[in-house]
Parts: C-alpha cells; sequence; structure tokens
C-alpha cells in the first residue's frame, strides 16, 4: 500500500495509490487518511462561507455538503459499524448529508442542498474535526489484524473523498461561471497545456485483449471483472481535440446543422440555446474562458474542454470521424500510445456505462455505490486537471448522462478506415 502524493490537481499520477508500507499498517491507515481528509480542506481555502453554500443547479452540490458528506460516509460506514460506542456526532446529519444510498435512511432532496444555510461552514469543519478523531483513535486502538479487515472500506472512503474533491471544484466553477462579474477560485491557477508530438495516429490492429482491473491493487467494483474484449483494427488520435479545431467546428455552422447531432442532442442544444462549449463566453468578438483562474482568453491550442457528449459525437461527425470506445482507449492507453491520456481533460467514450461480464455489486449499502447507475450513461476514461494525485488508472470508469458538461470533459477521435 501506498501513502498519497501531494494530491495537487493537475498532477495526478495514474500508477499511484493511496497507502506505503511502513511496517504498521495503524500508522499507514492514519497518514493516508489524513492526507486525504486534508487535501479537502486544501482546496476549500480560498472559498468563503458563501461560496460554500451555493449550488447553482441541481446536479451540483455546495463546497460545505461535499465536506459534510464525505464526513459523514466514514462516520456512517466506519464507526457506526466498527466503533463500539460511537454515537453520531449530531442526530439530523445522516439524513442532511446521506447522499443516495437508500439502504443507509432518509435523504434531504438532492436539488435542495443548497438551501441549508445551517449548519453553517465553521459547525462543518467541527463534524469534520471530530470525526477525524474518532477515525485516528481507531486506527491506532485496533489491532493489526482488525485493522487489515477494515482497511479496504477506508481506502473505499478515500477514494469516494477524492471524488468529491474534484467534484468540489467543478462544482465551484459551475457557480463562479453564473457570476456576471466573474471571480476567480484560484487567481494563480495555471492548466496544463497541450502538446502535439509524433504521429498524430496509432493504429490498433485487430486482437483480443484483457480489459478492466485483473489485479489486487485498488479498484471499484465496476472495474471487473477483467475480461476479454476485440479491439481494432481502429486508429485513435494520440492527440485530444483543441479549441482551435472546436472554432473551426462552429464556424462550419456545427451547432446549427442537425445532421451533424442525434435527435436527443439537438433537442438539448435547442432547449438550452448551445452556440459554444460551456464556460465559453463572447466579449467584443473575441471568445474568453472561466477558468479557475477566473476568465481568460481562449488558448485555441489547448484541449477542447467542458462538452457534453452530445457535442462531442457531432464534432467526431463533423470530422468523418468517431469517438473511442471504452475497450478501444484502454488497450491504446495501457500500450501507451496517447498523449495527455491523464490529467488534462476526461474523454469520452461511445461506451454506455454498462456492467461488464460477470459483474456483481459489493455487498450491503456500499452495493448502491456503483452499480445502480448502469443505466442511460455514458463512460469516460481517463482523468482531468482538477483529479486528485493518486485517483488516475487505466480502468476507472468514470460516467455522467449525455447532456453534461460542467465537469472537465474533452474528447479524442476514432477512426475505422485503416
Amino acid at each position: 500500500m501506498t501513502k498519497p502524493a501531494s494530491a495537487a490537481a493537475g498532477k495526478a499520477d495514474p500508477c499511484a495509490s493511496l497507502f506505503s508500507d511502513s511496517g504498521s499498517l495503524a500508522q499507514d491507515l492514519v497518514d493516508a487518511y489524513m492526507a486525504v481528509r486534508s487535501e479537502t480542506e486544501r482546496r476549500t481555502a480560498p472559498l468563503t462561507p458563501e461560496d460554500q453554500l451555493i449550488q447553482s443547479m441541481p446536479d451540483a452540490s455546495p463546497a460545505k455538503w461535499h465536506r459534510a458528506h464525505t464526513t459523514w460516509f466514514f462516520e456512517q460506514f466506519l464507526l457506526g459499524q466498527h466503533c463500539t460506542g460511537y454515537k453520531p456526532f449530531h442526530p439530523d446529519y445522516a439524513y442532511l448529508f446521506n447522499s443516495y444510498y437508500v439502504s443507509a435512511g432518509p435523504r434531504h432532496a438532492r436539488h435542495q442542498r443548497g438551501h441549508l444555510t445551517r449548519p453553517g461552514a465553521g459547525e462543518i469543519t467541527e463534524y469534520r474535526r471530530h470525526v477525524d478523531a474518532a477515525v485516528v483513535r481507531l486506527f491506532q486502538e485496533t489491532s493489526e489484524r482488525a485493522l487489515a479487515k477494515i482497511a479496504p472500506l477506508v481506502e473505499v472512503g478515500l477514494n469516494h473523498e477524492q471524488q468529491h474533491q474534484e467534484l468540489m471544484l467543478t462544482d465551484i466553477l459551475h457557480a463562479f461561471a453564473q457570476n456576471p462579474i466573474p471571480p476567480a477560485y484560484d487567481p494563480s491557477w495555471t492548466p496544463p497545456a497541450s502538446t502535439r508530438t509524433g504521429d498524430d495516429w496509432i493504429t490498433l490492429s485487430e486482437g483480443i485483449h484483457t480489459v478492466g482491473q485483473s489485479d489486487d491493487s485498488f479498484h471499484f467494483d465496476n472495474e471487473k471483472p477483467a475480461h476479454r474484449a476485440l479491439v481494432g483494427p481502429v486508429k485513435l488520435a494520440r492527440n485530444l481535440v483543441t479549441n482551435a479545431e472546436w472554432l473551426a467546428f462552429m464556424k462550419d455552422g456545427g451547432y446549427s446543422k442537425p445532421t451533424l447531432w442525434l435527435m436527443d442532442g439537438f433537442a438539448t442544444l435547442s432547449n438550452e440555446g448551445w452556440v459554444a462549449p460551456g464556460h465559453w463566453r463572447e466579449i467584443d468578438g473575441e471568445w474568453q474562458v472561466m477558468t479557475l483562474a477566473g476568465l481568460k482568453p481562449l488558448d485555441p491550442g489547448a484541449p477542447v474542454c467542458h462538452v457534453s457528449y452530445y457535442e462531442a459525437d457531432a464534432f467526431a461527425r463533423w470530422s468523418g470521424k468517431h469517438l473511442p470506445t471504452e475497450m478501444e482507449w484502454e488497450v491504446a492507453a495501457r500500450g501507451r500510445h496517447l498523449n495527455n491520456a491523464f490529467g488534462i481533460v476526461w474523454q469520452w467514450t461511445r461506451s454506455a456505462y454498462a456492467p461488464y461480464p460477470g459483474y456483481r455489486a459489493i455487498e450491503g449499502a456500499l452495493g448502491e455505490y456503483n452499480g445502480k447507475f448502469m443505466i442511460n450513461q455514458l463512460v469516460l476514461r481517463g482523468s482531468s486537471l482538477a483529479t486528485p494525485a493518486g485517483h488516475s488508472r487505466l480502468t476507472y470508469r468514470n460516467f455522467f448522462y449525455p447532456h453534461h458538461r460542467w465537469q472537465f470533459t474533452g474528447l479524442r477521435l476514432a477512426d475505422y478506415d485503416t
């Protein structure tokens, strides 16, 4: 097991994991737990109490809620089940901060999370400190043998919190983007730049490949079982689609040609009034984009970001190409053929988010984590500039509905004319 890295956003390491072998499992758990929990607070630091309350749309959540929900997760599933005599910090927090775990009890409505002026941000800080102290005591006072049994649960909880660390940034960016006087989350934020090197395409010959998680390193249940899949022949773009390429799509009427769009996609475009990717603004004839550093001039060479699956699919059609399947992406990435596979933007695939052959959800409430969402969503692969270090891997299956675009989502192309 390995310790968390610095966990700086934009520096995700697809080969890292959360624990190291120091010889003391208790100390390893304490170090890993506190590093992840501290990263959440580091990401919260630039936000005012007012910033932490805002919920700019039903799909997003307030930063305060993210901080509390991840704390409830450890209180509910770790302390509540493995710490004898533990009493919850507050009797109503389970109702306020449960998300979708029906087995764990009733929940406050998702779209009303931004109405919770109380408890305040300071009270959530006290809640986090209370639970952190109890968790550390549990690690320090439990036998190594018993700790070995709960370590997998702790690792799930830490990876769960890392998911919410990314959501905190995407959600606050969406909120700030609604402000006509655009604020900056971090004025010094510098997004990673894309570079184009080498051949533009990699060819995958027809073959049968093992995909999915096949070893004992951490993974979510939706990444297994490993199985064999026929891949190719296909060519995958080594590089991500850029803003310059997207501008060409827009100039050619990409947002107004229904023949390029799926029917649901064109209906969404029409209803939402899309004329450009999310967070783009045209000011005095020039495109600017809302970033974590505030409103910035559009960089033509940077990867396009904040596009939905519908937009990605339309762009691929306009290009005379396709989106890759998640299997094609994984095989190409495993062979280290893709530039910027990690740490820039999540990349849409044309694969439906469905169970792998032989998939079984884990037992209990945590079985609700992934499996019940395997319908009507699409898979994204890689990771983004907001993904914490140690939270990326080749087999990771992110998933969103096709109209979603407030995440750091982009694309690369596939070509079957080999």
